[in-house]
């Protein structure tokens, strides 16, 4: 997947707090595919729901987003 099709970090925060997509599931209360599917960014979670995540994961909104421009 090249850069331009992530769009979401999802996946990888998961994977750095030690956390499951069935924990993120059940915290966000959607289902195992729907939550699959973000982590796999065949499809996006609505900016609302971005921010539930975020929340729940204890981690600033941004944490979530794959930069779309780097640092100068």
């Amino acid at each position: 997947m090249s850069q331009s099709e992530r769009m979401n970090r999802i996946k990888e925060v998961l994977k750095e707090q030690g956390r499951t997509q069935t924990w993120l599931a059940d915290k966000i209360e959607k289902s195992y595919v729907v939550v699959t599917n973000y982590c796999n960014n065949n499809s996006q979670p609505s900016i609302k729901l971005l921010r539930d995540i975020a929340y729940v994961l204890n981690v600033d909104v941004r944490e979530l987003l794959v930069p779309t421009k780097t640092k100068e």
